[in-house]
């Protein structure tokens, strides 16, 4: 049913995702993991994907015993269509249904634009925005059959500036693509489920240890929030696109950045 209308209910309800089994890649740290623990806390099971996390199980035990749900993990390479596909495979037969996709994998590197090697530039694409088609791909099929679902892509305010001072045109491109993926995958599929973008701003995660610590300094003086977001202040915008709440909301782009792309 094209965006299947809920009936209305009590604003917390509407939040509510008791019942729902959400599927996250790169869900064992910074944002995913988060995201993970915040789908739990509005009562969904949760599905951790990850490659090479070494507490994946852990923290599905954790997320598992302080929420009351179901939570495992799920090792999987997403730049792989056949193991992403096999993963999701298994979570069904765990689960018995997958409602929400969180594909949220994603990788950086700092190399100037003329300097890159094919195998570069193919690494950041092949994650950041081939693994994010065929892990979304690879829910579509599920979500096809049963006749909904919700796909949530973590992007990035690079997908719309360009970040300075480091250069890094390939993961700017990839998640620039991943939006414009979004928004073709919510007209496509808009018979069986709906696709929206969140766009995070500078969040204090692993991800940006490999830059010098004078470019934090320099971004500090460019977001008038004057801080980088911690990763726990993402997790309600992902509970909003996983619900009911945002039930008429296909093809959006939610950008979550202190106001950086403003000036």
């Amino acid at each position: 049913m094209v965006l299947a209308q809920p009936p209305n209910q009590h604003v917390s309800k509407a939040f509510n995702l008791a019942g729902k089994v959400a599927a996250v890649t790169g869900g064992a740290r910074g944002i995913g993991l988060e995201v993970s623990r915040g789908l739990a806390e509005a009562g969904a099971h949760v599905a951790i994907i990850y490659n090479t996390s070494q507490t994946a199980e852990k923290i599905a035990l954790e997320i598992a015993s302080t929420n009351s749900v179901k939570a495992l993990a799920y090792q999987a390479n997403v730049t792989d269509q056949k193991s992403i596909e096999a993963a999701v495979q298994q979570i069904i037969k765990d689960f018995g249904q997958l409602d929400i996709m969180v594909v949220n994998s994603g990788i950086a590197s700092c190399v100037a634009a003329e300097d890159y090697t094919t195998q570069q530039w193919k690494e950041i694409m092949d994650v950041n925005l081939d693994g994010a088609f065929y892990t979304a791909q690879a829910a579509a099929q599920i979500f096809k059959a049963q006749g909904h679902g919700n796909v949530i892509f973590t992007a990035s305010v690079s997908a719309t500036l360009v970040n300075i001072p480091q250069k890094q045109a390939a993961y700017n491109a990839s998640k620039a693509a991943v939006v414009q993926l979004a928004k073709c995958l919510s007209v496509e599929w808009v018979d069986f489920c709906r696709v929206n973008c969140i766009s995070p701003g500078f969040i204090a995660t692993e991800i940006l240890d490999i830059h010098p610590v004078e470019w934090r300094w320099k971004w500090m003086g460019m977001i008038p929030a004057q801080r980088m977001a911690q990763t726990y202040e993402l997790k309600g915008a992902y509970v909003f696109c996983a619900s009911d709440a945002s039930s008429y909301m296909t093809g959006a782009n939610i950008v979550i950045d202190g106001g950086y792309t403003l000036p």
